[in-house]
């Protein structure tokens, strides 16, 4: 069993790569829940093709769902383990049982909104006639599991803050394994096509979520679960919302975004440019959660650090982050330049060719400087890791809502090829968004590093 200083002890290269791993598998894994839907959804003998673009326009509220859940679990994780750096313990069983209270109110409150409003919903978001009957089948049974969702992916969060991400990938591998299961039996053995897709996907995460709170109430974490904890106590829950603001927006604004990708590729490229970036968002989850897992491995070092004003060791730690993120994003960004039409293929029934083609046409177009997230992700995560709220808010702001929103609408008045004048908007807001982040990022961490060195000289020499 883990003790409460093991975080400030030892190698960080060596506690970021045991964290790491466990965290960047429970992310690729927690993509089969919908990738393995859209996998399954897209060869439907017939309808594949109609079923995958109907289900990709469920994927803002798949994202608005899991938004709230990262405004509560990452902005708690950081907490708790600034709080145990601190050795303020029992805030830290607060904020765990505070959040488990607001992951079950949003959880209730999105349900109900979605099953009232959910083909006004859809339409929206980018669904025509032809696919909204598939995309209506699926939100509806997929919101009544939110609750669960919200458990899974919220709770989880403070298992990886403590150190335990081997039981944070296990919770994760048991839903998408009970996933992968129950795909093919619901949607072909049963000929409940999405319907089925829908019922497996909240059956998994309901049995993870049973998972994650059943060892968060065990004697086997180190701040566990209490009851006694889950009235709300807004001078404890107020700060952790606002530090979880940055990957709330980060995930709210994804949704906003798709909405306005399929509403402006609706208009000038129709069903097949929709279907396209159905693809496109799938993909840009590959490159995203990877990186994700490491910065939720690099976090509890960074924040437990930060807490004990071991300015040497959150040092240490953004480093190898950074490193390992851009090694990452650049990996994964010279594969999709190379090999466009494989990864359409993954998604896509070897028929759809007209699909497959404009899909690997897109990709080189939407993903052009991908290769610099691994800077954006490791700079943004470090400001979440070590408290700083304003900062890391502003960042997930700039480059979604400031930046690439309005580059959706305006940029195909200027360019002649519409369609890909949409596609443009994203590689051009990154590369301005990861400037920005850069020069902040090298002001503001030097600050923070400087504080930390006078706060613990400070105190040795009391």
């Amino acid at each position: 069993m883990h003790d409460k200083t093991f975080l400030g002890k030892g190698s960080v290269l060596k506690l970021i790569i045991k964290l790491s791993i466990p965290t960047i598998i429970a992310q690729l894994v927690n993509l089969l829940y919908n990738i393995v839907d859209r996998i399954y959804i897209g060869n439907i003998k017939d309808v594949g093709g109609l079923a995958f673009t109907g289900v990709g326009v469920c994927m803002p509220v798949i994202l608005v769902v899991s938004a709230f859940a990262a405004l509560v679990g990452y902005g708690g994780a950081p907490k708790l383990t600034i709080y145990l750096g601190k050795k303020e313990d029992e805030k830290a069983e607060i904020v765990v049982g505070n959040s488990f209270t607001l992951l079950l109110v949003f959880g209730i409150i999105l349900t109900i909104v979605l099953l009232i409003f959910s083909k006004p919903l859809l339409y929206l978001f980018g669904a025509s006639d032809n696919t909204i009957g598939y995309a209506n089948d699926y939100l509806v049974i997929y919101a009544i599991g939110t609750v669960f969702v919200m458990m899974a992916l919220g709770m989880n969060a403070f298992i990886s803050a403590q150190g335990f991400t081997k039981i944070s990938m296990v919770s994760v591998l048991i839903g998408a394994i009970l996933n992968c299961i129950l795909d093919p039996i619901f949607i072909f053995a049963f000929s409940m096509g999405v319907k089925g897709a829908a019922i497996a996907t909240i059956i998994s995460q309901a049995v993870s979520a049973v998972y994650v709170v059943w060892f968060l109430q065990s004697d086997k974490a180190l701040v566990r679960l209490k009851w006694k904890n889950l009235l709300l106590k807004w001078n404890i829950i107020l700060p952790t919302l606002a530090l979880g603001l940055s990957p709330f927006v980060m995930q709210f604004t994804e949704a906003v975004i798709t909405v306005c990708f399929n509403a402006s590729l609706k208009k000038y490229g129709g069903d097949i440019a929709v279907g396209a970036m159905t693809t496109l968002a799938s993909l840009m989850q590959f490159s995203m959660l990877p990186l994700m897992g490491l910065s939720q491995g690099a976090q509890p070092v960074t924040s437990y650090n930060y807490g004990a004003k071991n300015a040497d060791r959150v040092k240490k730690s953004f480093i190898i982050l950074l490193i390992a993120s851009v090694i990452y994003s650049t990996v994964f960004w010279l594969s999709l330049m190379l090999f466009p039409k494989g990864f359409a293929s993954i998604f896509l029934n070897a028929g759809e060719v007209e699909l497959i083609n404009y899909t690997a046409w897109a990709i080189r177009i939407y993903f052009a400087i991908s290769c610099l997230f691994g800077i954006q992700i490791a700079c943004q995560q470090t400001f979440i890791a070590i408290g700083n709220a304003k900062v890391s808010l502003f960042l997930a702001v700039l480059r979604k809502v400031i930046l690439l929103i309005p580059l959706i609408f305006i940029l195909p008045s200027i360019i002649n090829n519409k369609v890909m004048a949409v596609y443009l908007a994203e590689p051009i807001a990154d590369g301005i968004a990861v400037s920005v982040t850069i020069i902040l990022f090298l002001i503001y961490f030097k600050k923070a590093l400087k504080k930390l060195e006078q706060e613990a000289l400070l105190e040795s020499t009391n």
